[in-house]
């Protein structure tokens, strides 16, 4: 498949993942969690490889042009499904090249800065993918579920008054525009995930000994402000995608799906940046002549002057 049908295709399937800047969003009326696209999972399989490899191939050219990198941001509810996205999609890529960052509870180091400032610590370099897994958007979720937060981060009784989420999605919006015009491209993911679909995978963490490590009591008391978060969810999606930082809602109750949207939605965004491996000039097109030149005088008597030429040939 040509680049141009393939950039296609995946511009097509991400389609009804984004949030349309401006418009509003209610989680549960207008993203389903169970959305498959009619593709079945056997199909899913050989398509998520096609995506691993094409962002192999992208990741290399990112990595050799080293002008833009890319911020991936991934939200969800507990178990949404988070580090099993990350661990799948970006099993095929350089790991020098991608650097993937958690945020827990702040430090007292953290909560002494502003609250983008421990993020902005863990940006990606030019030419490289960063992953926040949790993102500064948990400041506009967890903080605003569990507004005794806000009084840990030492601000002014002005900052904290009537509006300060509605503030606090400008300065995000602002601060994301400002990456994008530096070349750090935004990419956000919030994986959908149904109440029904983290019931059992709460089930499984606890009747699983493999999985006990990953289940706290706490996650049940998260669970029970499931509405307070789907209200959080629907404000933030529709604050904060922006022509320049769009979201993805993408439907996490079917893993393999998930998996497979995230795959594309990187996929996408690394070919609207369509980064190219650099040419030289003539100047150094002809050191690399003498380079060449003095390597196959040193082939040993009988070996092919040029070994890629030999291995290569096709009569």
């Amino acid at each position: 498949m040509s680049d141009r049908r393939t950039a296609k295709r995946i511009a097509k399937f991400v389609k009804p993942l984004r949030v349309k800047p401006g418009s509003r969003v209610d989680l549960a009326e207008d993203f389903d969690p169970r959305y498959r696209a009619g593709m079945k999972k056997r199909d899913g399989v050989e398509l998520l490889r096609t995506g691993v490899s094409l962002l192999a191939e992208y990741q290399a050219r990112l990595a050799a042009q080293d002008t833009y990198g890319v911020l991936l941001c991934l939200q969800a509810i507990d178990a949404g499904g988070k580090d099993g996205t990350i661990r799948h999609v970006m099993s095929g890529v350089n790991p020098q090249g991608v650097h993937v960052s958690s945020f827990k509870v702040p430090s007292a180091e953290e909560l002494d800065h502003d609250f983008l400032w421990r993020y902005a610590q863990r940006l990606p370099a030019r030419g490289d993918i960063g992953i926040f897994n949790r993102s500064h958007y948990e400041e506009v979720l967890v903080v605003r579920v569990h507004p005794e937060n806000l009084d840990r981060q030492k601000l002014p009784g002005e900052a904290k008054g009537p509006g300060v989420w509605h503030r606090r999605y400008r300065e995000i919006n602002d601060w994301e525009r400002y990456l994008t015009d530096n070349g750090i491209k935004v990419v956000k993911v919030f994986l959908n995930l149904s109440k029904e679909a983290q019931r059992t995978r709460f089930l499984k963490r606890i009747d699983l000994p493999e999985k006990n490590w990953k289940f706290s009591a706490a996650d049940i008391h998260e669970r029970g402000r499931w509405d307070d978060y789907q209200e959080a969810f629907s404000d933030m999606l529709s604050a904060t995608s922006t022509p320049w930082a769009p979201w993805y809602v993408v439907p996490a109750d079917r893993k393999w799906f998930a998996r497979i949207c995230a795959a594309a939605v990187l996929a996408h965004t690394l070919i609207g940046i369509d980064p190219q491996y650099p040419t030289v000039d003539e100047q150094a097109r002809k050191d690399l002549l003498v380079a060449k030149h003095r390597l196959e005088r040193e082939a040993p008597r009988g070996a092919a002057r040029d070994p890629y030429a030999s291995k290569h040939r096709t009569d």
